[in-house]
């Protein structure tokens, strides 16, 4: 039977039992094999039987089966659309002599299987020319299968900043969730989803090259500010051409935001003065408004900029300041 719940108990389980350490099990030497039986998950359930044997299908309790790869399918919805070719051979060389040590996870569709996780293994072992691969066999909704693409990428890092915003932002779409409901869905802090979120409002052009590993996402927030979509590509392609830190890009925005220009490359701000009083109530602003606060100016003269990055942001900020509001008796 499908959860109609999203993560339940023993759903979770199983995810952090695929995902946990997956890079070191996926380059790391094997255990020694045996004549019979080839390697072993970390849990000891045997992935490959004695020669010529398929263990059957056992959806229900998560035994690991062999199931024929000409029956497997990626799954279209994967949010990880770049896989590096250079990392599937070396990947691939590795399943040659150890075989697959972590099972992929399945659902079985219209007499095929799609992948929930795993479609790095499954791509490498195409390459390694294998004929069956070792998985686990589950009955999952559509919501659920969507969750976990989305968090065993994200847990094991391999989805670039874009990717995961996207893939998160079409969750809350399709599924009317809110940034909270996402968080805890995902095992990420609201504010690192919000961050991931700001990325989309990028120029197509520098969503191409954070896409591509040009920038990273780091690069990324420190644009996200520069409204002027002109100004923002040029200070990224500089960034690029120059191989910028992420620190350098940042004084490069502070610049341009107090000229209202381009600054020259590698141009440095003057340093703002500011009192230790007027850095703890920016802190205390982010505290409880939950949000990025940002201050331009010293204590006599500047400005703070409270971002927002959707309608539900904007209202829980809102709420927030009425709050304040009608707690102050001298309002």
């Amino acid at each position: 039977m499908a959860l109609n719940k999203g993560l339940g108990k023993g759903l979770a389980a199983l995810l952090q039992d695929l995902v946990e350490e997956e890079n070191k099990n996926e380059s790391a030497p094997a255990p020694q094999k045996s004549a019979e039986h080839g390697a072993a998950s970390a849990q000891g359930a045997n992935i490959r039987t004695a020669a010529g044997e398929k263990p059957p299908e056992q959806a229900a309790n998560g035994n690991v089966s062999e199931v024929e790869l000409s029956l497997v399918d990626p799954n279209p919805n994967q949010p990880r659309k770049y896989f590096d070719d250079t990392a599937l051979r070396e990947l691939a060389a590795s399943i040659k002599t150890y075989g697959i040590l972590q099972p992929l996870l399945l659902v079985k569709f219209d007499g095929r299987y799609i992948i929930v996780a795993g479609e790095r293994r499954y791509r490498a072992a195409k390459i390694a020319g294998l004929s069956t691969i070792p998985a686990i066999v589950r009955e999952l909704s559509p919501q659920d299968i969507k969750e976990i693409a989305i968090i065993e990428n994200l847990q094991r890092e391999d989805l670039n900043p874009i990717e995961a915003a996207e893939a998160i932002k079409e969750l809350m779409v399709t599924y009317k969730m809110t940034q909270d409901e996402l968080s805890q869905k995902i095992g990420k802090s609201r504010p690192t989803v919000t961050n991931l979120l700001r990325l989309l409002s990028l120029s197509p052009s520098v969503v191409a090259l954070v896409r591509g590993g040009k920038l990273s996402a780091g690069h990324a927030r420190a644009l996200v500010v520069v409204e002027n979509r002109e100004i923002q590509e040029k200070l990224a392609n500089t960034a690029v051409l120059t191989q910028m830190s992420v620190r350098e890009l940042e004084n490069q925005v502070k610049l341009f935001a107090v000229r209202g220009v381009v600054p020259e490359a590698g141009e440095k701000p003057p340093k703002e003065k500011r009192s230790k009083e007027l850095k703890d109530m920016i802190n205390t602003m982010k505290r409880v408004l939950g949000t990025k606060v940002k201050v331009i100016g010293n204590d006599n003269k500047g400005r703070i900029c409270i971002d927002y990055f959707t309608r539900d942001d904007l209202d829980r900020i809102c709420s927030l300041m009425d709050s304040l509001k009608n707690n102050n008796p001298h309002s």
